[in-house]
């Protein structure tokens, strides 16, 4: 026999029997059993807004589908859409409170949506004897195993959009750098070793580029999360649903999202298969590390200010030091670094986890929504970062980039055409055993003048000479 709750609790009842739950809270039984189970990272699945919204979609969807097929009555369909809508607003976000790495392939964050619907559809119809059930009635001709990974996909695809904006932004502020520096000639390095003259502009430019590349990967690969398993239930044979059941709830969840939605063509398949995560995956590590070393290279170009290159001058956000006066570091692109190690080690842990999957079903899609969803939120974050505390307040050191290419000798590459192999070859031996200028040599033996030497080196960088 069940005792009676104590003051400030209900009594819940499952198959394994019946616990105290407080009454001020929306989920029930098995979520509490999740929580019990699952303190692994502190981190509640209502974080992810993104998640918590496509949940209550496909629970909105599925209680249309439902009530179209005749699966459920008006008031309890009514009754979970008006919750299901309260949950895609972020009105309940605080009652998602499972862990966001667990064990059951989701099955814990499934029930968390389906008890929150239920009771608060039970608080909206006030009626005792027309109660909600999680399972029976919002979980109807549904399972975990396609549900979750619905949602997952979904809020994937729904996340990427920001991260695509914020990087397009950030490659626009390079490209707009690019054409402030566009004249200022600089020495290029392969190697670490001073090679041919290019300018800044370039340098810039060429950032910009190799992110605008990332951009168009990233949304040409998200509509690949719009294939969707829903209607799968178990395994991918639609046990427990009707066949009318998958295209009513595919149309209805279409229509809610405004998202144009792919029924996968094999359920079985679509079910066990999780290598769309590793595609989404792949994308957003390429685009870290390409950001990463975007980031090296400024690092680079601005240390100093004195025994470094000193070729750039990074906004000053921040002191540098605790016991050095006056120092300061380069943490905006340090931070982004940092986000890219991250990702990279996501990448290896949704590898792993997809790998992993047995049979009809994947059970670590749990730890692949936990990674992916941080690796999307951080480089969204770190783009939005980098474009704004750094790279629209970049400026040139002119004086320092100008001397180099005065000073050093890899110019005789762009006066060889002019000069001969040589000639050319004489200047810079000379230039390195005189320590003088190759320019002022050139000059000096009468081989060149001063303007030849500014309009062979605009040749050699690609941009033309003031005023033509």
């Amino acid at each position: 026999m069940t005792a009676p709750a104590t003051e400030g609790t209900r009594i819940e009842t499952d198959s394994l029997g019946s616990r105290e739950v407080p009454s001020d809270v929306l989920w029930g039984i098995s979520t509490l059993r999740a929580v019990e189970n699952f303190p692994i990272t502190g981190r509640q699945i209502g974080g992810i807004r993104h998640l918590v919204w496509a949940l209550g979609a496909v629970k909105l969807a599925a209680a249309r589908a439902n009530n179209q097929l005749g699966l459920l009555d008006d008031a309890r369909a009514q009754a979970i859409e008006a919750a299901a809508i309260e949950v895609m607003d972020g009105r309940w976000d605080e009652h998602f409170v499972v862990d966001r790495v667990q064990g059951g392939a989701g099955t814990s964050t499934n029930m968390n949506a389906n008890e929150v619907i239920a009771h608060r559809a039970d608080q909206i119809l006030a009626d005792p004897a027309l109660r909600v059930d999680p399972i029976d009635h919002v979980n109807r001709c549904q399972s975990t195993n396609d549900v979750y990974p619905s949602a997952l996909k979904l809020a994937l695809f729904r996340s990427m959009e920001p991260l695509i904006t914020a990087h397009v932004s950030l490659q626009k502020a390079f490209q707009e750098k690019a054409r402030e520096f566009a004249t200022i000639t600089k020495i290029g390095r392969t190697q670490l070793q001073d090679a041919v003259p290019m300018t800044l502009g370039q340098e810039f430019g060429a950032f910009a580029d190799t992110l605008a590349e990332d951009s168009i990967l990233l949304e040409t690969m998200s509509p690949n999360l719009l294939e969707l398993n829903l209607g799968a239930t178990a395994i991918g044979t639609g046990i427990t649903a009707p066949r009318e059941y998958r295209p009513a709830v595919l149309e209805a969840l279409a229509e809610i999202t405004n998202i144009h939605i792919i029924g996968a063509p094999n359920l079985i398949e679509a079910t066990s298969d999780t290598g769309v995560f590793v595609l989404i995956s792949g994308g957003l590590k390429r685009a870290a590390v390409k950001l990463s070393k975007i980031c090296n290279d400024l690092r680079l170009l601005s240390s100093g200010p004195q025994a470094g290159f000193c070729e750039i001058n990074l906004p000053a956000v921040q002191a540098g030091s605790s016991i050095m006066p006056g120092k300061v570091n380069p943490v905006i692109p340090e931070v982004v670094n940092q986000v890219a190690f991250r990702i990279v080690g996501a990448d290896n842990t949704v590898a792993f986890a997809v790998e992993a999957g047995q049979l009809q079903l994947n059970a670590f899609e749990p730890v692949m929504a936990d990674v992916l969803f941080d690796a999307v939120e951080s480089l969204t974050n770190a783009c939005a970062t980098l474009e704004t505390k750094c790279v629209v307040g970049i400026t040139a050191n002119e004086d320092v980039l100008a001397r180099r290419v005065a000073e050093s000798v890899s110019v005789v590459t762009a006066l060889s055409p002019l000069l001969g192999y040589a000639k050319s070859a004489e200047l810079m031996h000379r230039a390195l055993l005189e320590k003088r200028s190759l320019l002022e040599l050139a000059i000096e033996d009468g081989v060149l003048d001063a303007e030849t030497i500014k309009r062979a080196l605009a040749d050699a960088t690609g941009h033309t000479v003031a005023g033509e």
